[in-house]
């Protein structure tokens, strides 16, 4: 078999991988029972475990980064088994947790370290095997992550109901762990200015952006535009997805069985988003689909913004919004990165890159939380997120005015 042709095995392996480590976000399913569950053998109440999850959101680009760096010396195969058994052992040892404090060490580090380590690999190496698609590659490898959060979901929940939680958490935990590790060897390196068949790479100004390691990356100004952009398409994402049951239940009145409802929607939105923005960035440019991602955002967010008790239909089309845009987001920037900075050591420089990420997932549910303690209203933090999508939008132009300028020079 070719290369041309084992690429897409490479791909659907790269994808089922992305399978099982997206359950992160299935995190919600298990944090009120496993809080009930401590509860009751600490005999001390435990009534919110928010922290474990923001530990496993946090530490993830330390993993990223340093499996960049494996990565592109022994190759993803190895990257990924390690990852995986990480995040494969901390989900089982989950299960065996009798303290808050054991729960982020097996949970918060070893889940979240492991999902760092192994999603960087498996989209920063999709990106490299489609030069041609960049951006469907990066699309369905982050889409197949995304869209965990859908499938993961209601399989926790059957099993905690008719097991418990403890239970479920090492189920799931040695199903994901064999499968990973056994996709694993089914992930090879790309190998060095790989072309696939009938594809002939453009000439323009590609050799001056080619090859940069992190630390050119790094002296590049282009790489501090980048890096905030990503922050300001993650921010609102992230804040909306860390509030959405609670939002639609005090904004519009919903039940929580319709909250759970409206979360799902924004999960399948986002799992849209990363698809779609992958193809437009093929067909239409990235920096293009960036602007018209952008646009959207704000507008959705001034949907949302409007929207109040007895209008389900503008908050849920508000909410798509979001998830439309926070997808596209993440769908786009895996091939973005290679394409400014070259293929060769996108493992860490996209690593590097998804720092944005990290801090949007702490300001962005932080700054919400804190504006609607201080005001009492969710229309300040759209307001806020909105501003910052506009502000995206117009780093998108700085884009091109320094991409062009470099050229020049």
């Amino acid at each position: 078999m070719n290369l041309t042709k084992k690429r897409w095995i490479i791909l659907g392996a790269s994808c089922l991988i992305n399978l099982c480590i997206g359950s992160l976000y299935a995190w919600s399913v298990f944090a009120t029972p496993m809080a009930k569950y401590l509860t009751s053998i600490t005999r001390s109440e435990i009534t919110s475990l928010s922290i474990i999850f923001t530990i496993a959101n946090s530490v993830g680009p330390v993993t990223m980064i340093a499996g960049g760096f494996i990565n592109d010396k022994l190759g993803p195969k190895w990257v990924i088994l390690v990852g995986g058994v990480l995040f494969g052992m901390g989900m089982l040892l989950s299960g065996f947790a009798t303290s808050m404090r054991m729960l982020m060490v097996t949970y918060g580090l070893g889940v979240g370290l492991g999902v760092g380590m192994v999603y960087g690999c498996t989209v920063s190496n999709s990106v490299k095997w489609f030069p041609d698609k960049r951006g469907f590659a990066g699309g369905i490898a982050t889409a197949s992550y995304g869209m965990s959060s859908i499938a993961i979901p209601p399989l926790a929940s059957l099993l905690i109901s008719n097991m418990d939680v403890t239970a479920a958490f090492k189920l799931l935990g040695g199903i994901m762990l064999v499968i990973i590790c056994v996709s694993a060897f089914f992930i090879k390196t790309c190998p060095k200015d790989y072309v696939p068949d009938g594809y002939i790479p453009p000439m323009s100004n590609q050799a001056a952006r080619v090859g940069k390691n992190w630390k050119e990356m790094l002296k590049d100004p282009i790489f501090y535009v980048m890096i905030i952009m990503m922050c300001c398409g993650a921010f609102t994402g992230l804040m909306i997805i860390s509030q959405a049951s609670p939002l639609a239940q005090r904004m519009i009145g919903m039940t929580a069985m319709e909250a759970a409802t409206a979360v799902s929607v924004l999960a399948l939105f986002n799992t849209i988003g990363r698809i779609t923005a992958g193809f437009a960035s093929d067909k239409l440019g990235t920096v293009t689909t960036i602007k018209i991602v952008f646009v959207i955002s704000a507008i959705s967010l001034m949907t949302l913004y409007f929207s109040g008790v007895g209008m389900p239909v503008l908050f849920y089309v508000g909410l798509c919004g979001v998830g439309l845009a926070f997808g596209s987001i993440m769908g786009i920037y895996p091939g973005f990165t290679a394409a400014q900075f070259g293929g060769k050591n996108n493992s860490v420089n996209y690593g590097i890159i998804f720092i944005g990420f990290a801090m949007a997932g702490y300001f962005g549910p932080s700054i919400m939380t804190k504006l609607y303690t201080a005001t009492g209203r969710d229309q300040t933090s759209f307001a806020v997120a909105t501003a910052l999508s506009l502000f995206g939008f117009i780093l998108a132009f700085v884009y091109n005015k320094v991409r062009i300028k470099e050229e020049i020079l």
